[in-house]
């Protein structure tokens, strides 16, 4: 993941703050795992948007964990192996991760 705009931090959009998302990196580094400002999280590659910091939760995972997209059309999803779909951006296809399904805060809830 990269920041929205500028490098230093978290970029102003629709007046919260902007966090933009890419493939996140095995080897440490994930500026917005305990990123909790309010705000739309964006495709770093076009801005598109794709979560809510309203469906951010903690996890014990080295990334970020959302509950949900922030629309139907935010990304787009492949089987990758039973209980996880790879996860693109809806836009550009900027690969995002996988979705996580029945792996969320609450039963039947998927994380991403």
């Amino acid at each position: 993941m990269g920041v929205s705009g500028a490098a230093a931090g978290p970029a102003e959009r629709a007046g919260s703050a902007g966090a933009a998302m890419s493939f996140c990196s095995f080897l440490g580094g994930e500026v917005f795992k305990d990123h909790f400002q309010p705000g739309i999280y964006v495709c770093a590659k076009c801005g598109h948007e794709l979560f809510s910091s309203r469906a951010k939760y903690e996890h014990s995972s080295p990334w970020p964990a959302f509950t949900e997209t922030l629309r139907g059309d935010s990304v787009a999803k492949r089987e990758e192996r039973p209980g996880a779909l790879k996860v693109t951006c809806g836009k550009c296809g900027n690969g995002l991760g996988h979705e996580f399904l029945n792996d969320g805060p609450k039963r039947g809830q998927s994380r991403f």
